[in-house]
């Protein structure tokens, strides 16, 4: 393929450390995409949509035993900018069922739901039946599902938890939260991180000044660790068990002041972090060496609002934006004919050399083996948020549409 090729196709652009500092600004200009993958755009046939009525700010799977083969089969959906906006519970069973045809067979059912004060800007499970979520009013609320005769309850909610400087009555929006149960983390607009427990009405600790910028979103990095990233482009880490409000560790890209609005860890190496921004860009970091990332990846053709590896296949990554896509990317190191995303067809042609010691997202060579499927290329309004778990995904959008694909990950 020529570059001619891949600039029509907008394939990746991908810096590394090794690179000199004028091929990484040619790549954060956009203005040198080396072809590094294969994009597919294809919606899959074992893609089940529901039109809910309501914009989906957030998509989240009740969460299933780490140990059990059981696949997820409920999900959470959060809604945004409605008259009334809802935390809805849904149905996903029955899929994977195959007709005698071959036919895939499924349906999204709505279990139950209950109104949400706000948009919902962040949403999680804290466990199986609990449900925390993030207010555009500054409000972090615990709901209960109650299984026996599905419906919704609020057990726990700390009113205005986010506010603005010199006043209690001006709300800020939470932008987000990160749950491990009992503890609960938010940030928000004001600047501040709060640490919560479940079963505590009081908010346990505030990092009153944790931020002179709007955070976007956090994770944690280790039990009592956790990385932020917020409206300047900065990752930063910070220690629960420390005193003060600053942070331990700050990363960024040099001169580069891109909002980043998504992060998340690697489920294994936890030193493996990837972010996305205002830019559509995919971030890299290993946050053991450097204060800026391993790569750069030019993606999305505008802002990308959550990335999330696969949580026991990270070699499988997943991307959603404002642009209207939805995509996958494979880092998998296998055989070159492999079996496509898009199921039955070999669509790859890209050749594959085995990652043996170190991770695919470390290696300076990863994104020749990289093969990115955007699953939803009919969309064209933003796909917000994306979920994955087990052989299922997830995702909402402002298409009012919620989208269940099943796919065994390999």
């Amino acid at each position: 393929m020529t570059t001619e090729n891949c600039l029509e196709t907008n394939k990746m652009a991908v810096y590394h450390h090794s690179a000199d500092r004028e091929y990484m600004s040619l790549v954060l200009e956009r203005k040198f995409p080396p072809c590094l993958g294969t994009i597919h755009a294809e919606i899959m046939d074992d893609t089940f949509v529901k039109f809910v009525s309501q914009k989906i700010r957030k998509t989240r799977w009740r969460p299933v035993p780490a140990t059990s083969l059981q696949q997820p089969d409920v999900f959470a959906t959060g809604s945004w900018d409605n008259e009334e906006n809802k935390v809805s519970i849904w149905s996903a069973g029955g899929f994977g069922a195959v007709t005698p045809d071959e036919d895939y067979q499924g349906e999204i059912k709505l279990l139950c739901d209950i109104r949400h004060s706000g948009d919902v800007m962040d949403m999680q499970f804290l466990d199986k039946e609990r449900i925390v979520t993030a207010s555009s009013t500054g409000t972090v609320t615990i709901f209960h599902h109650h299984q026996n005769n599905q419906t919704l309850s609020v057990k726990q909610k700390w009113t205005q938890a986010h506010h603005h400087t010199g006043s209690q009555s001006i709300a800020a929006p939470c932008t987000g939260i990160v749950c491990s149960c009992p503890e609960i983390v938010s940030i928000g607009e004001d600047g501040r991180i709060n640490v919560f427990r479940a079963e505590s009405k009081d908010i346990v600790r505030t990092f009153d000044d944790a931020d002179s910028s709007t955070m976007h979103a956090v994770t944690f990095l280790r039990t009592t660790e956790i990385l932020t990233v917020n409206s300047i482009g900065q990752l930063k880490m910070w220690d629960l068990r420390q005193q003060g409000d600053d942070p331990t560790q700050i990363f960024s890209v040099t001169g580069d002041r891109i909002p980043l609005h998504c992060v998340d860890r690697h489920p294994s190496q936890q030193h493996i972090v990837a972010t996305g921004g205002q830019d559509g860009m995919l971030c890299v970091w290993d946050v053991r060496q450097g204060r800026m990332p391993i790569s750069l990846l030019t993606a999305h053709e505008a802002e990308m609002w959550e990335v999330h590896f696969h949580p026991s296949k990270p070699d499988h990554l997943f991307t959603c934006s404002e642009d209207g896509s939805l995509w996958h990317w494979d880092a998998s190191a296998e055989v070159a004919e492999k079996p496509s995303f898009l199921g039955g067809r070999n669509t790859s042609h890209i050749s594959r050399s085995t990652i043996a010691s170190t991770n695919a997202w470390l290696s300076s060579d990863h994104t020749k083996n990289l093969e990115i499927t955007n699953l939803l290329s009919s969309s064209t309004l933003s796909v917000n948020s994306l979920d994955v778990l087990g052989d299922y995904l997830v995702c909402g959008s402002d298409a009012e549409a919620i989208y269940v694909t099943k796919k065994h990950f390999v």
